[in-house]
């Protein structure tokens, strides 16, 4: 993990004392760099409506463009900010962007929406070898009533040998991190085999959402006909209630992935505020 191992500050703007916060609405996308499935039509700003109508205060992106001069003049209706500032607009105050894929014409990677300030991230370059680019984005989030909650987005290899070398960087990074925290890992794994799956629950303690209500983790791809189960959500330090695949119109419509969403239920700390 080489690539801006470094942690960034962000600066947020003091909030006082609220009150304490147990209860967050989880949303992860793989965005297709908001295109429909085959890049057939240009749909981010349809994106933005249906991802700000979940209501979600922490949202995980990934394929999410940064910068794209050539589609930025190819489309009159592209953005004139990144892709996560436009779908972020003034709903998710905080945001935090990992660059993975560099190339002629600009970049994407990983990004994190957040309703709650974002105190620091880092962008973990997880890349074995050839041309693929995948990152690990991990942010630690003031959320009011706890010490610090992780948000790691993941967007994996498609090679099965990549992935299990990337998982390993993967518990490397929760392996440093306070036994106490929450955490909070969602994103396009890739694990299609679900080789990865068992070995995060039992070396890590997570549980995933899905895996942990309905027994098996979400059908997600492909969007319209879903078969793999290629998108998830764990959690350590925190329960999971109503997870849900968005598998209706208009998402169905909108990435080549379906959304996952979930209510997640942070464990409070000794003498914490009572529960929201």
């Amino acid at each position: 993990m080489t690539h801006d191992p470094d942690w960034r500050a962000v600066e947020s703007v003091p909030l006082g004392s609220p009150a304490a916060v147990h209860r967050l609405r989880v949303l992860t996308v793989n965005t297709h760099k908001g295109f429909t499935a085959l890049n057939r039509r240009f749909i981010l700003p349809e994106l933005r409506e249906a991802v700000r109508s979940t209501g979600a205060d922490l949202v995980f992106l990934q394929e999410v463009l940064g910068v794209h001069d050539r589609h930025a003049s190819r489309y009159d209706n592209w953005p004139q900010t990144s892709q996560y500032e436009f779908l972020a607009d003034s709903m998710w105050s905080d945001f935090a962007y990992g660059r993975n894929a560099v190339y002629p014409d600009g970049h994407h990677g990983n990004a994190l929406l957040s309703k709650y300030p974002i105190r620091q991230f880092r962008n973990l370059d997880v890349s074995i070898t050839g041309p693929e680019r995948r990152g690990l984005l991990h942010c630690v989030l003031d959320v009011p009533g706890h010490a610090e909650v992780h948000g790691i987005c993941v967007h994996l290899s498609l090679l099965e040998s990549h992935r299990q070398l990337q998982l390993k960087l993967l518990c490397q990074l929760l392996d440093s991190l306070p036994d106490d925290a929450p955490v909070i890992i969602a994103g396009d794994f890739n694990d299609w085999q679900l080789r990865g799956n068992t070995a995060l629950a039992r070396r890590q303690y997570l549980h995933e959402a899905f895996e942990h209500h309905h027994g098996r983790p979400a059908r997600t791809y492909p969007a319209r006909f879903p078969l793999l189960r290629l998108d998830r959500i764990y959690l350590r330090n925190a329960t999971s209630r109503a997870p849900q695949i968005l598998g209706s119109k208009p998402w169905t419509h909108l990435s080549d992935h379906l959304p996952l969403s979930v209510e997640v239920h942070l464990s409070p700390p000794l003498k914490a505020a009572p529960y929201l």
